[in-house]
């Protein structure tokens, strides 16, 4: 039942804004409020649109520990698709911030726990009517806001390499499952490299596509202008069978705007005679971050392209040296504002709200704030900080340097046709080996490595990651990175690469 505020709640929201009423006037105020709400009730019996859902589907189970040993599904189910279709025989593995209905989604946090989506995500159907089986959710780190693998409620998940090492996120579960072959293909999500870093870790292959490539509708936001989501597979035919399936405008993501789609695997035969490969060199030798093992397998991998009939020049791109720090402006800001004050879907924007998800994270963020992990905790406290004292002023200079950022790649991209560099710097890193994390070691552990990927959230350029190399056991990822809806060509290059066998021979090695 819908009611109004007394009048000592009108006089304590009219403090917080600095408004200074008197008794009088918060009593009219609260007469106005009262009418108003007369809106609010008719709206509430209207019934609003929600997709359909096209296939039916049991609930499904929570695997045990001994069926999961690297913790990656988070649910286990089978929602089978249409008889025939370009996935027809694929097991998909969901991660667990998209909507399935009927499937529970906890998006790695027990604030979500018990929550369970009454639709399909726009990808979900186009999974399904192209054949597909969705096999599971896969375990994603706490409400995906770290780029290491232990901060989900679910426990951390290990690395199949080496258990006592990161799998990278927050797309952890999708890239083990793959890696065990529990799937054949796998949805990732990514705000600052959460398809990167878990490929990079795992050694299988992934791909962000363009902003807005492949529609968002029904799945759980961080920021809405760097959010993305995109395939993950063992092999890069797969990624782009997969693309070819999910890609395209759904009429319902304020982030899809002039979307041009591509014949992706029929132009993975084109190779790389035709194109020029640019070693982007600000992406090596970070201070205290680069593992010359990494820079030098990523070098040695750029030049196979040449073997291959492609041009490999030195490029430069200094602006990308402070990438990471125009990301960081939006992405703590516009976290705040969008999935924390906004319980996840905010306003201003014209599409399909998930108002059960709001309402189930908004009763969980309220009852439950310190179940939240630290990466996020740091952003409501710094976000809060920063607009008392400076009122957006820096995430709006950030927001107007993504431009600038964006326009000194395509410069760049004038003189070659794909970058390529390390995907992260180093090699997966240890797990913590205690629960009793400083705030500050979760967050030099989970954010502060993503210096490589973040750029390209800003920008919505597309970045194909892949495997190229092992070293101490471990695998290294190089990342191709093309001009807007430049797909096509990242993935003719990177199915180049993966034919040659290099990184298969590197890790027989």
């Amino acid at each position: 039942m819908l009611r109004g505020p007394t009048i000592e709640e009108l006089r304590r929201i009219a403090a917080d804004h600095r408004l200074h009423l008197s008794d009088a006037d918060l009593e009219s105020f609260r007469r106005l409020i009262g009418r108003a709400l007369e809106s609010y009730r008719r709206v509430e019996r209207l019934a609003a649109p929600a997709p359909a859902v096209a296939y039916p589907r049991g609930p499904g189970y929570r695997p045990r520990p001994e069926d999961n040993p690297y913790n990656a599904w988070y649910w286990r189910c089978s929602i089978r698709g249409a008889a025939d279709g370009a996935l027809g025989g694929k097991r998909v593995a969901v991660k667990d911030n998209v909507c399935v209905a009927g499937i529970p989604m906890m998006n790695g946090s027990s604030i979500l726990e018990g929550y369970v989506p009454e639709f399909d995500a726009t990808i979900v159907t186009r999974i399904l009517d192209a054949g597909g089986e969705i096999v599971g959710k896969s375990t994603c780190e706490n409400l995906c806001f770290s780029g290491s693998s232990f901060t989900s409620d679910t426990g951390p998940v290990r690395n199949p390499h080496n258990p006592a090492r990161s799998v990278g996120g927050s797309s952890t579960g999708s890239a083990v499952l793959l890696l065990l072959g529990e799937c054949d293909m796998a949805i990732g999500g990514d705000q600052g490299g959460s398809i990167a870093h878990p490929c990079a870790w795992t050694g299988v292959y992934g791909l962000k596509p363009t902003y807005g490539l492949v529609p968002y509708t029904g799945i759980f936001p961080i920021e809405h202008t760097l959010d993305h989501i995109g395939p993950m597979a063992r092999t890069v035919e797969d990624v782009a069978v997969l693309l070819e399936v999910l890609a395209g405008p759904d009429g319902l993501d304020p982030r899809q705007r002039g979307v041009y789609t591509d014949r992706y695997t029929a132009r993975l035969a084109e190779g790389v005679r035709t194109l020029r490969i640019g070693v982007l060199e600000e992406g090596f030798h970070w201070p205290d971050r680069s593992e010359a093992d990494v820079d030098a397998a990523v070098r040695a991998a750029a030049q196979v392209f040449a073997d291959l009939g492609a041009t490999v020049r030195s490029v430069s791109v200094p602006l990308h040296r402070c990438g990471h720090d125009i990301w960081n402006c939006i992405a703590v800001e516009g976290a705040a504002a969008l999935m924390v004050d906004g319980n996840a879907m905010g306003t201003n924007w014209k599409g399909q709200y998930s108002v059960s998800m709001l309402e189930a994270f908004a009763r969980g963020r309220l009852c439950e704030a310190d179940s939240l992990p630290d990466t996020v905790k740091f952003v409501m406290l710094m976000a809060r900080h920063m607009r008392e004292q400076y009122h957006g002023r820096y995430y709006a200079k950030a927001q107007n340097l993504g431009r600038v950022l964006t326009e000194a790649y395509e410069e760049a991209f004038r003189e070659v046709d794909i970058l390529a560099f390390p995907t992260l710097p180093m090699k997966a890193i240890p797990l913590p080996t205690s629960d009793e994390l400083t705030p500050e070691e979760c967050l030099t552990s989970g954010l502060g490595i993503n210096h490589n990927t973040c750029p390209f959230n800003v920008t919505g350029h597309p970045a194909l990651t892949l495997p190229c190399a092992t070293s101490e056991g471990l695998p290294v990822g190089m990342t191709l990175v093309g001009p807007a809806w430049g797909e096509a060509a990242l993935l003719r290059a990177g199915h180049a690469f993966e034919r040659t066998g290099a990184y298969t021979s590197s890790r027989a090695s």
